[in-house]
């Protein structure tokens, strides 16, 4: 774009910040549908809408630029309802260490699929000749995903593996879900964690591969590209990285998180806390050791992000902890906005400007260009410090949060039950259990681990 265009490096963003723009704006109207209606048709419709859009985009030319920015709005309204849904649907087939196991397996995709974007759209590109190939791979995928869930995927009861179906009012009004989260401090401070990430990997993945090759020419192993086809080894090598870097953390992070509950009730928002305080330092490394070691960069880089993928899947388990199963599409939405709004919508943009105006006393010095947009994604590794200082804060509200979401899920959790005379039967799923008269036994209702046997 910026080669065909003549645009600057800021204005080259407008593209990807026109789909999460759109992205994050429909996001909330399909939390609400997918607190509402059927999810796995929303779903799957969501799948096809953006696949059959994104697969007309290719045959934009040039002339009809508007039409181009016009179908990334849509391809983001259709993007939108699966990332909401998706989570709230696996939050209803498993609960506790097995739910965190799904949910990272299920966002192992996002690194897998963004580091397989980066590989496969630069082979269809080289094998084209032109960009627009890269934008006929995915919507055949997409095709194939959307008929799989709509023939596969069951569509759960809200709250069945919670076993809390019928126990609390299965609608509310919008305005009332939107007070409740608003409420969380669990829940905001670890959206805002999230917008911190976002911030991260949206600026990465547009100016890392740019910012590798700007360090190649200060170091005179490569010349700088002015003519397509442009060489795509950089992003190449990126994509993989991103791929098996997102692959890696989301596996560790769900094994640190499960040993790390045997130690403590706080255990997911602190793994996420170390884990983002962890990566700043190795990504400020990268902009250390770039200018004299390509390999040294790439090191530091999978390190990074490593640590940073890490808590994907762990923030998500922390939304299904603290909120309860009616309220959980609304919850990603408004998440997912969040995340999208103070993240990834501007941070491409933002690095691009500050990188222009860094860079316009000196626009033909190759050692500037590569400086000043180094310098300007500086700007991340701090935002990843906020992001740390934000779970940090989430541990501190975590277990009240969570009582609180377990408590409109169980309403006789902590109710005492004295029998005195005769003897009863309760069942009350998940648990059934039966109190002997006399026996002077007080059941909690809320856990098994707190029920009393007779003749204590």
């Amino acid at each position: 774009v910026t080669l065909k265009t003549g645009v600057m490096t800021a204005a080259a963003t407008i593209l990807p910040s026109i789909f999460i723009c759109s992205f994050m704006v429909a996001a909330p109207i399909f939390g609400y549908l997918g607190d509402r209606f059927n999810r796995k048709i929303i779903l799957s419709c969501g799948i096809f809408f953006w696949s059959f859009v994104t697969l007309l985009s290719s045959f934009i030319t040039k002339d009809y630029y508007w039409l181009l920015v016009l179908s990334r709005c849509l391809v983001g309204i259709g993007e939108s309802s699966y990332s909401s849904i998706s989570p709230t649907i696996i939050g209803d087939l498993f609960t506790n260490n097995k739910r965190t196991m799904m949910l990272s397996v299920f966002y192992l995709a996002i690194p897998l699929g963004s580091g397989l974007g980066y590989i496969l759209g630069s082979i269809a590109k080289d094998a084209g000749g032109h960009w627009y190939w890269a934008l006929r791979v995915s919507p055949m995928l997409g095709l194939i995903a959307g008929t799989l869930i709509l023939i596969v995927v069951p569509e759960p009861k809200r709250g069945s593996a919670d076993h809390i179906t019928g126990r609390i009012k299965t609608r509310t009004s919008w305005l009332c879900d939107m007070k409740a989260l608003a409420k969380n401090r669990s829940y905001v401070f670890s959206s805002l964690a999230s917008a911190a990430v976002s911030f991260a990997t949206g600026a990465f993945g547009i100016w890392i591969p740019q910012y590798l090759v700007r360090a190649q020419v200060v170091q005179k192993t490569a010349v700088s590209c002015t003519y397509q086809p442009c060489s795509s080894k950089d992003s190449l090598i990126f994509g993989a990285i991103t791929c098996v870097t997102g692959l890696l953390g989301v596996v560790i992070g769900a094994v640190t998180t499960r040993l790390c509950r045997q130690k403590t009730e706080r255990a997911d928002p602190l793994v996420c806390a170390v884990s983002m305080l962890g990566s700043a330092i190795f990504i400020c490394l990268i902009f250390v050791v770039a200018k004299k070691s390509i390999v040294g960069a790439y090191i530091c880089i999978f390190i990074g992000e490593t640590l940073l993928f890490l808590n994907w899947a762990i923030t998500a388990d922390i939304l299904m902890f603290v909120v309860i199963p009616t309220r959980r599409a609304t919850a990603v939405a408004f998440q997912g906005f969040t995340s999208h709004l103070l993240g990834d919508a501007g941070s491409p943009y933002l690095i691009g400007l500050i990188s222009d105006t860094l860079q316009e006393s000196y626009a033909t010095s190759s050692l500037w260009q590569f400086l000043s947009l180094g310098y300007a994604l500086m700007l991340c590794p701090f935002v990843i410090v906020l992001g740390g200082m934000f779970f940090l804060a989430t541990a501190l509200f975590f277990l009240d949060d969570r009582d609180k979401a377990e408590k409109q899920c169980f309403p006789f959790k902590g109710f005492l039950l004295y029998v005195a005379k005769r003897g009863y039967h309760f069942r009350f799923p998940p648990l059934t259990m039966t109190i002997r008269k006399n026996s002077g036994c007080h059941g909690d209702f809320g856990s098994l681990s707190h029920l009393c046997v007779p003749g204590e």
